[in-house]
């Protein structure tokens, strides 16, 4: 991934611009306003509301970043269809069945998110620093906002957590009911659906180079299934078949089961 250096929009903000350099493992800019940047494609811009990617220049699309209590993510916390979705199904979320998930490969956090709304545990991992700063900049303001503005957040603010570190291959994963995968795929559908920014967020984080050893790491990490969200017509990870597969109209989730899961699992922490 090429250099994506950290921009303030205003001095106050300059320590904490520091420690998100850090973590993203990205060079401290200082000021800058991301539409008069010539020298870098992508940047990571904090302003008041939050850590962003910005693509650069005056005719750049919008920032792409993690916000968990508003807008579209709230929105289908709300209206999104509850157990009913696919990636409910999936997981194996029921009345009594609360599993708790390792979201390997937890990107923005938009379906973990979604877990833990209906009820799961979700634990995430991430492994790109650019990735793992706006996910963990977005938790954070989440839990802000449940404490502050909206407590019925607040639940579920509990139930979403995030490795303290940056994961590597060589760590593995952690043991769970259900290891969820979705390696970024070099090769999606385009579609009008797909913004401008995820496309460009997607140039710049480039595809998982080793999705194909990520199955067999989530088949020892998980007690009960592995589910795997692919493009709706791309091949099965690692060439293998899985026992069922839910398939929508732009994804598919493919079901790899390991053993029968409880009628009943209590929320229980990761």
């Amino acid at each position: 991934m090429s250099s994506c250096p950290v921009y303030i929009a205003h001095p106050v903000l300059a320590e904490q611009g520091l420690r998100w350099a850090e973590l993203a493992r990205q060079p401290y800019a200082g000021l800058g306003d991301p539409r008069e940047i010539t020298d870098h494609a992508f940047v990571l811009w904090l302003d008041d509301s939050g850590l962003k990617l910005q693509q650069t220049g005056r005719k750049a699309p919008g920032p792409v970043w993690v916000d968990f209590a508003h807008g579209a993510a709230d929105h289908r916390r709300q209206y999104g269809g509850g157990r009913g979705q696919m990636v409910a199904k999936a997981v194996g979320l029921k009345a009594g069945v609360n599993p708790q998930v390792l979201d390997a490969t937890a990107g923005l956090g938009g379906d973990a998110y979604v877990l833990a709304c209906l009820g799961a545990q979700v634990h995430m991992q991430e492994r790109n620093p650019v990735v793992y700063s706006l996910l963990s900049d977005g938790l954070n303001r989440l839990r802000q906002v449940a404490e502050s503005q909206a407590p019925d957040l607040l639940a579920v603010a509990g139930r979403l957590s995030l490795a303290p570190d940056l994961c590597s291959s060589e760590q593995g994963m952690a043991v769970a009911d259900v290891v969820y995968l979705d390696p970024m795929f070099p090769s999606r559908e385009k579609s009008a659906a797909v913004k401008k920014e995820m496309t460009a967020f997607h140039s710049l984080v480039g595809e998982d180079p080793d999705q194909d050893g990520l199955l067999a790491q989530a088949l020892d990490a998980a007690r009960y299934r592995v589910v795997v969200k692919r493009p709706r017509k791309a091949p099965w990870l690692a060439g293998q078949k899985p026992a069922l597969a839910l398939t929508g109209k732009s994804s598919r989730f493919d079901i790899y089961t390991l053993r029968k899961m409880p009628d009943r699992l209590p929320d229980v922490d990761v």
